[in-house]
Formats: structure tokens, sequence, C-alpha cells
């Protein structure tokens, strides 16, 4: 168990990271999600012992490792910009960790087999690493971090220069060879849909400050806060802020949104209204659905969806649509809100509820 505990990172005076409590179980999968420099790399570089704590303490599995040097730890840890020894062929930078480790000839071959054939880097095991493309070089340093069978696997973005496929495929199998191992896989990524599609835990982090931390599913459909929301948006959240008054929240145009059932209570002032780009639609898909009238700004068409940004009452919106639409830019069309999805924050942006019936 890898437990950080009030961890604050201060470099010339700004934190870097700022009070980090998290506690990772063995055998767990765990995303760091957020844009860029919100403290995902240095969160990682504290967990690895590349840097030591400002204040507060890390630990593994109930011993003080604050300070430990990274030389002395388990741990894997592979960078969007790839690191080999290009001196040694594809092969020798693979068996690198169990050479270390004094594992025999045959183990050395076995391991480096398995993890060259999921990597597909069979047929380059005896080129150096400055023969292969990018994608390559940095599949070799996966490979190298999967025999090492360390106690904590660190993944920075590890998979941003691979192609479409292959980065598919290796979604689906590295949470799985980790886990069996009994590993702590942590994975850091700025993509809301990679967090998704890996599963696992998600934390949220936001100007070196950890927002929300559970099973991702659970950050997704429940942020806490408006911050958490927006982390885990791409398309952007859409908010506006609105009025509660009894049963609705009061919106331009004389439209009203009604205010789902378990919302009822919250007191009658205002709110910022989030929801994402796929729960506002074209079609009526239900009755209780709210028409709007919006106006166009412009469309992306990416073949199979159309991103529409819309403009609404001085906000804008980005609706998610399936297949191909043609919108005009300024052309006025009425589009569905579906009060079930609507997530409410307070002034403050703090969550004050969510709807009954909140899906992905």
């Amino acid at each position: 168990m890898l437990e950080l505990r009030n961890v604050t990172k201060r470099v010339t005076g700004v934190d870097h990271i700022r009070d980090v409590s998290l506690t990772l179980q063995h055998g767990s999968l765990n995303v760091l999600l957020g844009p860029t420099l919100s403290g995902k790399t240095s969160l990682m570089r504290l967990m690895a012992g590349l840097d030591a704590p400002t204040s507060g303490s890390v630990w593994f599995d109930g011993a003080d490792v604050t300070g430990v040097p990274v030389q002395k730890r388990n741990i894997a840890m592979v960078y969007q910009q790839f690191i080999n020894y290009p001196a040694m062929t594809v092969y020798e930078n693979i068996a690198s960790p169990l050479r270390v480790a004094g594992a025999d000839k045959a183990t050395i071959e076995a391991e480096v087999e398995k993890a060259a054939a999921l990597l597909k880097l069979t047929p380059y095991l005896d080129r150096t690493p400055l023969s292969l493309s990018g994608g390559q070089q940095q599949r070799t340093a996966l490979a190298r971090a999967i025999v090492k069978n360390a106690g904590l696997v660190l993944l920075d973005e590890p998979l941003a220069n691979l192609d479409y496929k292959l980065r598919e495929e290796l979604r689906a199998e590295l949470p799985r060879l980790f886990a069996e191992a009994g590993t702590i896989f942590v994975y850091a990524t700025t993509e809301p849909q990679e967090a998704l599609l890996l599963g696992g835990n998600t934390a949220t982090l936001s100007e070196g400050r950890v927002t929300q931390f559970g099973e991702t599913i659970d950050v997704f459909r429940n942020p806490n806060d408006l911050i958490t929301a927006k982390t885990f948006a791409d398309p952007p959240l859409n908010t506006i802020v609105l009025r509660k008054s009894g049963s609705s929240f009061q919106l331009d145009g004389g439209v009203n949104l009604p205010v789902p059932g378990d919302l009822a209570g919250i007191a009658d002032t205002s709110y910022t209204i989030g929801f994402q780009p796929h729960h506002l639609s074209l079609e009526r898909a239900n009755e209780a659905a709210v028409p709007v009238r919006a106006k166009v700004s412009m469309t992306e068409i990416t073949g199979s969806e159309t991103f529409v940004h819309l403009d609404f009452a001085d906000v804008r919106w980005v609706m998610l649509a399936h297949g191909i639409r043609m919108l005009e830019p300024d052309q006025t069309i009425e589009v569905f809100i579906d009060p079930r999805h609507i997530m409410v924050f307070d002034a403050d942006g703090h969550s004050a509820g969510r709807a009954p019936k909140m899906a992905a």
C-alpha cells in the first residue's frame, strides 16, 4: 500500500503540490487526471522518490520512505518522453532490470519474449533504439517497465506517441498485467476519455491539489465540486448560472428547467448548472427534456459525430450530436436539455446535489 500523508512540495515559494493525501492499494489501477501543469508529474516524482516533499510523508507497506532515493525503491517509471539505453539492443534494454535483479538466463528470455510480443517488438529485438520510430522506442521503455515486476509502476502519459490501434490494445491489456502482479499502477493523463477507458480509480488534479479521488465512474458521475466536473469533461462542461425559484430553474426567454426531485429541497438562490455535451441534443429523447433556442456558432464534423458550438444567454455550449449535422453559423436552432442529467453547484462551486438518474 502506498500512502501520501498531507504531502506538499514547494519550489521557490510556489506550491507545486498542495496538502495531498492518497492511499493506493496493491493490484489497483489509479489514474491521475488533470490539465497540463496541474501537478501530475510532480506528484509522481514524489511517489517515486525522485523528489522529497517539503512537508508531509510518503509511506509504502507501513514503512516511512520519505526521502528514500529512487534507487532504493522497487519502482518503474515511464515518461511520455521515452528513455532507453542507446548503445544496447532492444532485447538488452528490456532485459536490463532482470539482469540487475540477478535473474537466470531462461527467466530473462521468457520475460523479454513475453513483453516483446505484447508490445509488437519481436522483429526489432536485435536493433538499437535509435534505429526505431518514436512509437517503437516508447514501447521498448514500456516493455522494460513490465518485466521489472516493480511494486509501484508510474506511467506519465505513456501512450501519447503510439498509434491509435496499439494505444487501444494497451489500454485494455496493461491494467490487467499489473493487477495480476499485485502492482500499484499509477497512470497520468490529460484526457478524461482515457481515464474512463482505463477504469479503476481516478484522482482529479487542479493547481497541485487533488480535488477528488474514488472509483473512476463515480468521480465522473458525482463530482464533489465544479472544478472536478470541469476536469472530467472533454469537450468542456456546459455551464450556466441560474436562479432556483420553487420547483424550477429560470432560464432566459421564459424557459423553466424543472428541478429534479432529489434536489427539490435546496434553497431558492443562484446556482451553476452543469451538463455534459452528450446530454444536450437536437432531438427530444424523452418527455422530461426541455427545449431551448440557441444560435449556432460553428460545427466540427469528426465523421461519425458532430460537435456543435452554440451561443445561449451569453455563454458558449458544445453539443455532441451523432452523425453528420450540416448546420450553418448564426442559424437559430432548438436543442433539448434533459434535467435528469444536470449537476448543480452552489456559489462556492461545491456540489449542491445531483439528479437521481445521472448517467455517463
